[in-house]
C-alpha cells in the first residue's frame, strides 16, 4: 500500500550556484526544511562545504557533499567559487559548473532524491525526468531580475532559443520594458548575449532552466512581487511557488574591533558600506567612493575587496586619506559580519550593492539604505526597493556610468539629515514594512506554504 503522503518522509538533493549570494539562500531553505522533517543533501563545492558548515543548524538531517571542481583553463589553479575571481571569469567558472555532471548524476542516481532544487545547473532536469524525480529551478533574486531574459533580450540577442519565445505581455510596472534608459543598465543587460559556458549563453541558460523544470520556485512572497510571480508562471507555463525571504537564523557575536570601535559614536550616525565578495571596482571608482564618505563628515565603516590592480585596500586608498579620517574612518578589506553589524545601534545608514541578501538584512535593519547597483540584478532589486516600496534612495550614475563624490555625498545625507522630506519617508516606509517581516509567524508562514505546494507538485 502506498504511503501516506502527510507520513511519506521526503528527500531533496539541492545544487546552487557556486556563489555566496547563491549558496547561503540555499542553505537557510535547507534548515527550514529540515525543521520540517525533509531530508536535506546539499551539494557544494569542497571548500565552501567547510566555509559555510556553520550554516547547516540541522546536521542530522542536512547532509553536505563535496565537490570536485574540474580545473578550466583561464582560471586560477584552485578556484571553486565566484568570490575568488574578477567578475570577467565568471563564464569560466560556469564550465566548471557544467563539468560537475557526471559527479551530480552519480549523487541523484544514488541518493534517489523526490525533488531536486537547483538554478543555473540547467542541465538537471535531463537527469531528473527519466528518473520521475520532480525538478525545482530556484530563483534566489527578486523576480523583476529574470526579465533580464525575457522582454529586454528580444532587442539585444539573435538566436534561434529566443525567436521560439512567445513572450507574454507582462503587468504594469514591469521593469523589463526600461531596463536599457540608462547607461549602465545597459552594460549590464549585454552580459545577457555571452558566453556563459560551452556553446552556451546566458539568456540560454537560465531560460532552458525554467523552460525544462517542473515548476519555479522565488526567494520572494507576494505582498511585494505577487503581479510578476504571476506573469513568469504565465511565461513559462509552470507552478510558481514561494519561499519567502529565507533570512539568515545564524547569531554570531560582534568581534571585539567591531564593537570597540562602533561604541564611540552615536546611535545611528555611522554609515556602513558593503558590497559582497563579488564586487572588485575599479582604482578610481574605489577612490571616488571613500572620497564621497568622507565628504559626508560622518563616521564611516567600509567593507570592501581591494581596487583592482592593488593588493590591499591601504594600497588603493587617496593620497593623504587615511590620515584625514583617522578615528571616524575604517577602511577594512577582510570579510565582515554583516547581519551583526547593522544590529549595532551606532549603524544609522547601510550603503550596498543591490544584492537580494543585502536587500533582505538591509529590509530587517532599522537602517536608512542607499543602494549602488553594479550588475543587473542588483540594478533591479534596487528598482523594487527604491520604486516599488519606496525604502531607500539610489545612487544614480552619469552618462559615464559611474558618479562623483559629491552625487554620493549628497544622497547620504538626503536620507541621514534628520529633518529631511525624502529621509523620513524612506524611514518611516521602511518601518512597516521591517514590522511586517518580523511579525510572529510571518516567515514561518511562507515556508508553510512552500512546503504545501511541493507536496502538490510531487503527487501531480
Amino acid at each position: 500500500m502506498a504511503e501516506p503522503e502527510s507520513d511519506r518522509q521526503f528527500h531533496i538533493l539541492m545544487f546552487p550556484w557556486f556563489c555566496s549570494g547563491h549558496i547561503t539562500p540555499f542553505f537557510y531553505l535547507s534548515n527550514k526544511l529540515a525543521e520540517r522533517g525533509f531530508t536535506i543533501s546539499l551539494l557544494l563545492p569542497n571548500k565552501a562545504s567547510k566555509q559555510f558548515r556553520y550554516l547547516n543548524a540541522n546536521p542530522h538531517r542536512i547532509t553536505l557533499h563535496p565537490l570536485h571542481i574540474p580545473h578550466v583553463n583561464g582560471l586560477p589553479f584552485g578556484v571553486e567559487t565566484v568570490s575568488e575571481i574578477s567578475l570577467n571569469l565568471t563564464p569560466l567558472l560556469s564550465i566548471a559548473l557544467d563539468r560537475t555532471r557526471d559527479q551530480v548524476e552519480i549523487l541523484i542516481n544514488n541518493i534517489q532524491p523526490d525533488f531536486v532544487i537547483y538554478d543555473l545547473a540547467h542541465w538537471i532536469p535531463q537527469i531528473t525526468k527519466p528518473l520521475g524525480i520532480k525538478a525545482i529551478h530556484y530563483t534566489v533574486v527578486c523576480v523583476a531580475s529574470v526579465s533580464i531574459v525575457l522582454v529586454p533580450a528580444r532587442n539585444i540577442i539573435k538566436n534561434e532559443l529566443l525567436q521560439e519565445e512567445k513572450l507574454v505581455e507582462p503587468p504594469a510596472g514591469y521593469p523589463s520594458s526600461t531596463l536599457v534608459l540608462r547607461g549602465h543598465e545597459v552594460r549590464a543587460l549585454l552580459f545577457v548575449g555571452e558566453p556563459f559556458g560551452e556553446s552556451i549563453t546566458f539568456y540560454e541558460r537560465i531560460c532552458t532552466s525554467m523552460k525544462e523544470s517542473d515548476a519555479l520556485a522565488i526567494r520572494t512572497f507576494p505582498e511585494i512581487e505577487s503581479k510578476f510571480c504571476d506573469y513568469l508562471g504565465d511565461q513559462y507555463g509552470k507552478p510558481v511557488l514561494l519561499t519567502g525571504p529565507l533570512l539568515s537564523e545564524h547569531k554570531e557575536e560582534l568581534e571585539d574591533q567591531w564593537s570597540y570601535w562602533l561604541s564611540a559614536f552615536e546611535d545611528e550616525s555611522v554609515i556602513f558600506c558593503e558590497f559582497g565578495m563579488q564586487i572588485n571596482l575599479e582604482l578610481d571608482q574605489f577612490q571616488e567612493l571613500l572620497l564621497g564618505l568622507e565628504l559626508t563628515g560622518l563616521p564611516f565603516l567600509v567593507a570592501l575587496k581591494p581596487p583592482i590592480g592593488a593588493s590591499t585596500v591601504e594600497e588603493g586608498m587617496p593620497e593623504g586619506f587615511r590620515d584625514r579620517v583617522s578615528g571616524v574612518g575604517m577602511v577594512w578589506g577582510g570579510w565582515i559580519e554583516q547581519k551583526t553589524i547593522l544590529e549595532h545601534p551606532s549603524i544609522g545608514c547601510y550603503i550596498s550593492h543591490g544584492g537580494f541578501g543585502a536587500i533582505w538584512e538591509g529590509l530587517m535593519s532599522k537602517c536608512q539604505l542607499v543602494m549602488v547597483p553594479e550588475l543587473g540584478d542588483q540594478i533591479l532589486n534596487t528598482r523594487l526597493l527604491v520604486e516599488e516600496l519606496k525604502v531607500g534612495v539610489e545612487v544614480k550614475r552619469d552618462i559615464t556610468g559611474w558618479y562623483s563624490k559629491e552625487h554620493l555625498c549628497s544622497v547620504v545625507k538626503s536620507v541621514m539629515d534628520r529633518d529631511s522630506e525624502i529621509g523620513l519617508m524612506v524611514k518611516q516606509n521602511h518601518s512597516m514594512w521591517r514590522e511586517m517581516l518580523e511579525a510572529h509567524g510571518f516567515i514561518n508562514a511562507c515556508i508553510d506554504k512552500f512546503v504545501q505546494d511541493i507536496k502538490a507538485l510531487y503527487t501531480s
